[in-house]
């Protein structure tokens, strides 16, 4: 993923770059100084200069699995740092210790790197926690009650609610935002000690409680509760507001330009006037970091909302976090979508400051279009029909030749195995052929892909009256590569597999999870527009080469599409395989 800077940038333009192009021409940052670790004003002074140009941050709470959504940030915020000559920080905001886990950090370091980004950056790692902050978060909440800025209040939760205003109304001032900073410092210290009970108070910011911006009514910046955090254990028993937490964290790790989505747009204000107090008391230094929105993914044909994702799981609608119809990054893994497919969807899909929908096709097309370069091809066979060539030898067999990719000649050809009895596609053959079938046929030759032509001359059935093999004779000068081939002309060609050499496999053809492509619109059960055909699981036979399939390794399907040996099922000779993709989108109306 090392590119020089500006390489991208030259040929990509947003809003979000043209604010970065724009600082950078202006020197805006170019005497920032970075003391080699994040800290307040003190740990930067009088250090040497940043080397980084411009400093981002991936900054996901660890309480559960990312999503396609956190794809396109992870890509901007550190595509956006590689491109400019900058540094992208792996930050975890894990300021509530009830909901956090490090099973969720190591998922969501593990799907950073598989998306191709790191964090190192000359010689040093920068991943960081806001937990590692929480003394200098402190250190700030008393310098903002000590400078009037800030207050304890003790009123209920009912009655902070009720006074807080609404849209047309404005705030009413709280019974305690008079108190002396000296007793409300006294009252946090109190809250550090352990000393009250959870909700009995909090700490809020001084602002305006007239302001039209429900986020400047004396916000609250600290609240009590007595939880385990999974880091820093029972060391705290106060914990910063996310509001309070997240500008102070991008301070003090010198971050210039904090992208998130635009939910976060009404709470910039807060954000600015936070940092403005922090800096002006000599805590942070400047130049202060700017918060810049953009439009968050809203994909068709998924859902991302974190309740309905947990529904999704813990009614058992889908096999758990990685089940590869779930729309999460360690599930698109396992299903076998590639980085680099996600990495084009974000470029392709870009950056704006409104929301708009993408449809699901185009993460489709941008998989596909990466599969198709890198896959190596292989022959399946889905809905298996038994195929006797009457006239080959019994007990014998040969190799038929094909390459391993059609445009990339460099790999070479592989051998596929051929015999009397083959396994070709249910559907590649009509007793009762219908206007304009090309395929096997009573009278009718086709090609063998790789292989020879054929012509058929009958099938068994079975008890039911169901086709159970089909009878053909094969022309001995016919083979695919010889000087022969070229003088037979036919409009069918199939694919089939050795029924003596093939590989049985389970193979589980995934498909959008719903059937809608906004899922529970109009106040709907979203749960009402699930696709019961998302996943079908089917017993395949497939060339013998697929046998030694490592997991993860992808192939195309000839005719069926883009398959994955998957990681977590498939064992040594024994591997399963999902589908990615198909080769073409049937959903497109």
């Amino acid at each position: 993923m090392n590119k020089p800077a500006g390489a991208a940038a030259a040929h990509l333009t947003n809003f979000i770059r043209n604010v970065i192009d724009a600082d950078l021409a202006a020197g805006k940052y170019a005497a920032r100084t970075w003391g080699g670790r994040p800290g307040l004003a003190a740990t930067h002074a009088g250090a040497p200069s940043d080397t980084a140009k411009i400093r981002t941050r991936f900054p996901p709470e660890p309480n559960g699995y990312l999503h396609f959504g956190h794809a396109k940030s992870i890509c901007l915020n550190f595509g956006l740092a590689r491109d400019y000559g900058g540094v992208c920080h792996m930050r975890f905001d894990d300021t509530n210790p009830e909901k956090e886990e490090q099973e969720y950090v190591d998922s969501i370091l593990d799907a950073v790197r598989w998306l191709g980004f790191g964090w190192n950056a000359n010689g040093t790692e920068h991943l960081y926690h806001a937990s590692d902050y929480f003394d200098a978060m402190y250190q700030a909440a008393e310098y903002l009650v000590a400078s009037g800025h800030a207050y304890v209040d003790e009123q209920s939760a009912e009655e902070l609610r009720a006074t807080r205003g609404t849209l047309t109304e404005h705030g009413q001032d709280s019974p305690w935002r008079a108190r002396p900073a000296a007793d409300s410092l006294a009252r946090l210290r109190e809250m550090r000690d352990g000393r009250h009970a959870d909700g009995s108070m909090v700490l809020r910011a001084r602002i305006d409680m007239s302001s039209p911006n429900i986020n400047l009514r004396d916000p609250a910046i600290y609240r009590i509760k007595k939880a385990t955090h999974h880091r820093t254990g029972d060391a705290w028993c106060i914990y910063p507001m996310y509001t309070y937490a997240h500008p102070i964290e991008d301070a003090l790790e010198q971050i210039t330009h904090s992208i998130c989505t635009l939910e976060f747009e009404d709470q910039r204000p807060f954000y600015d006037w936070l940092l403005a107090r922090l800096a002006e008391g000599g805590l942070l230094a400047r130049p202060l970091p700017q918060q810049i929105e953009f439009a968050r993914l809203n994909l068709t044909y998924v859902v991302l909302s974190k309740r309905k994702l947990i529904q999704l799981v813990s009614e058992g609608h889908v096999d758990g976090w990685d089940d590869p119809r779930m729309p999460t990054l360690v599930a698109a893994r396992r299903r076998g979508y590639t980085p680099e497919g996600f990495r084009l969807f974000a470029e392709r899909i870009g950056v704006s400051k409104s929301d708009s929908w993408i449809d699901y096709g185009v993460l489709e097309e941008c998989m596909r279009e990466h599969l198709n370069q890198v896959a190596q091809r292989r022959i399946a066979v889905l809905d298996p029909l038994k195929l006797v060539i009457d006239n080959y030898p019994e007990g014998a067999s040969e190799e038929c030749l094909a390459p391993n990719h059609p445009q990339r000649p460099e790999l070479g050809k592989r051998a596929l195995p051929f015999s009397r009895e083959l396994w070709i596609e249910r559907d590649d053959f009509m007793e009762a052929p219908a206007k304009g079938y090309f395929r096997l046929h009573p009278g009718n030759k086709v090609r063998l892909r790789y292989g020879f032509v054929i012509e058929c001359t009958g099938c068994d059935k079975d008890a039911s009256g169901q086709v159970s093999a089909v009878h053909c004779n094969y022309y001995a000068d016919s083979k695919s590569g010889t000087p022969g081939a070229d003088s037979y002309k036919v409009k069918g060609n199939i694919h089939w597999v050795s029924a003596r050499h093939a590989y049985q496999c389970e193979v589980r053809l995934y498909d959008r999870l719903f059937r809608e492509p906004h899922p529970g619109a109009g106040g709907r059960d979203f749960l009402l527009d699930l696709n019961p055909e998302a996943k079908r699981v089917i017993s395949a036979q497939l060339e013998p080469a697929l046998k030694d399939a490592q997991p993860e390794e992808r192939f195309q399907f000839e005719r069926h599409g883009y398959f994955v040996a998957d990681m977590k099922d498939s064992t040594a000779g024994a591997p399963v395989f999902n589908r990615a993709v198909t080769l073409k989108d049937a959903w497109q109306k």
